[in-house]
């Protein structure tokens, strides 16, 4: 076989040994020599599986509490020369460096520790692995002669291999290599992550960007049924599944719009999202009350979709919620009434929040042709101190208070967005048209489907009113206040026709586009 690379010597050297109690034994059986270091080679030692120290095989003690013990010239030559090549062949001889064909190395838990609570800093510098990686990169770079090992999965088929042909094959070995530089990547950029948070580095965006996510799981699909899909990142700290059956794609990217969305408010809360765009919202003391507000808004869309609340989900709500399909219910806990009445619908996926993180953290990445977009999320919204009021009537208090649950909402909406709201619910809600003035007709037909006045509501627009025709549009449909960002050429065209109208309207100075 042109491909065979026979395997007569293995380094390994692992933190995880998880399957070496296999590993190590079947390749001795096979006549290979095993070199390692400290507590694996302790852990053969013990099994009476033979094994060389790297100190005896170097002929140089590790030294500095075990930072340099593989950093030498017969562990890095041995994996770096070129088989084959008379220089290099040469030079080996000459230096008495011995081909090492096999490598199994894990990394330092530097993952582990750096995200256990109260881990101190010299502690999660100690566990920043070195020799382990570099041991990684050199056998990865000549993986045409030596064969790297970095996951215990790959064992069995690394050994069947050698069992059945005396080597590996090219293809077996690129494909590990190629998951070692995946490795060793994800491990650097954890480093460098920490590294920047400890430093009080505030730099959002670096020069050179990476992502240190681990496959969470794989999902059936993606949004479409031919397209793979997968979730990566602790998604699991955040939300914890407590019934229901396997997440979809579109299930994730719902739930978290509508996580983003409950966090906003303060008060006792109901959300009901479709596809990501909120339905309705209500507040109320009671959340049954405010499930009613929220549904009320549209009675039609929320089947199928997404429910979010920010308390605890007690028996009433559960039974209200329960009169409808819905694909999945997210709230801080769910009390043991509410747990037995939504259990019993098999396919509801019911999921626990964690209220201890900020909704508003991190950065928002979107994928692009040849890229990907990054940016900080959109946490921020213009409080009622920033407004600025700018017709001749000043809005009322019930104004300001709908406009400020309208603002938190129209936000989450997608753009062109449009809310109609009321002091504690939404009245109805466009989204996502061409022009801001369809977006207004579709909110005003929606409350008119679920037989909801919109005399006396008030209207917020992510974005400004580029003509007068959607303030006017608003006031003929019962409005009497607007809040929206400003900043249109036409503001003051805008701003007349709602003096005109007795329309009362603020600016916040704060766009909310939402694409």
């Amino acid at each position: 076989m042109p491909w065979r690379m026979e395997v007569k010597r293995a380094l390994i050297s692992l933190s995880d040994k998880t399957g070496l109690e296999a590993f190590a034994p079947g390749l001795a059986a096979l006549g290979v020599e095993i070199v390692s270091t400290g507590g694996t080679a302790k852990m053969m030692r013990d099994r009476d599986i033979p094994v060389t120290e790297i100190s005896d095989y170097t002929g140089f003690p590790e030294m500095m509490d075990g930072r340099v013990k593989t950093l030498h010239p017969k562990v890095h030559g041995g994996l770096l020369y070129v088989r084959g090549n008379a220089e290099h062949e040469r030079q080996a001889a000459e230096h008495g460096i011995g081909p090492i064909d096999l490598v199994a190395v894990n990394l330092y838990p530097f993952e582990s520790v750096s995200r256990r609570p109260g881990a101190s800093f010299a502690d999660c510098i100690e566990n920043i692995d070195i020799g382990g990686p570099s041991m990684l990169r050199s056998a990865a770079k000549n993986h045409a002669s030596v064969t790297v090992v970095c996951d215990p999965a790959d064992y069995p088929e690394v050994l069947r291999q050698l069992q059945e042909h005396g080597a590996t094959t090219p293809e077996l070995r690129r494909r590990l290599a190629a998951k070692v530089f995946r490795t060793t990547g994800h491990y650097d950029s954890l480093i460098a992550k920490y590294l920047a948070a400890a430093s009080g580095d505030a730099e959002p965006l670096p020069d050179a960007f990476a992502l240190p996510l681990r496959k969470a799981q794989a999902l059936r699909y993606g949004e479409n049924p031919h397209q793979k899909a997968a979730l990566y990142g602790p998604f699991s700290d955040r939300f914890e599944q407590l019934h229901g059956k396997e997440l979809s794609y579109n299930n994730i990217l719902d739930l978290t719009a509508a996580y983003d969305l409950i966090q906003e408010f303060q008060a006792p809360t109901v959300a009901i999202l479709k596809h990501t765009n909120p339905c309705g919202v209500g507040s109320a003391p009671r959340l049954c009350d405010a499930w009613d507000k929220a549904f009320a808004t549209d009675r039609q869309a929320p089947f199928g979709g997404i429910i979010a609340v920010n308390r605890p989900l007690d028996g009433d709500c559960a039974d209200a919620i329960a009169e409808i399909f819905s694909e999945v219910i997210i709230a801080p806990d769910f009390g043991p009434a509410a747990l037995e009445r939504l259990r019993a619908k098999k396919n509801l996926r019911l999921l626990k929040y964690d209220t201890s993180a900020a909704a508003g953290d991190g950065l928002q990445i979107r994928s692009v042709t040849g890229g990907v977009l990054v940016q900080e999320r959109d946490a921020a919204v213009a409080s009622m101190e920033h407004w600025r009021p700018v017709t001749r009537r000043r809005p009322t208090d019930e104004e300001l208070e709908a406009m400020w649950l309208g603002w938190r909402v129209v936000k989450h909406v997608k753009s062109n967005a449009i809310v109609y709201a009321a002091r504690d619910r939404t009245l109805g809600i466009g989204a996502g048209q061409m022009s801001r003035v369809d977006s207004s007709k579709i909110a005003i037909w929606k409350a008119g489907e679920a037989g909801l006045s919109l005399k006396g509501s008030v209207v917020a627009s992510d974005a400004f009113f580029p003509f007068p025709d959607g303030p006017i549009a608003a006031a003929e449909a019962g409005a009497t206040a607007i809040i929206q960002p400003g900043g249109s050429v036409k503001d003051n065209e805008v701003i007349a026709a709602c003096d005109e109208r007795n329309v009362a309207m603020v600016f916040t100075g704060m766009r909310h586009f939402r694409h």
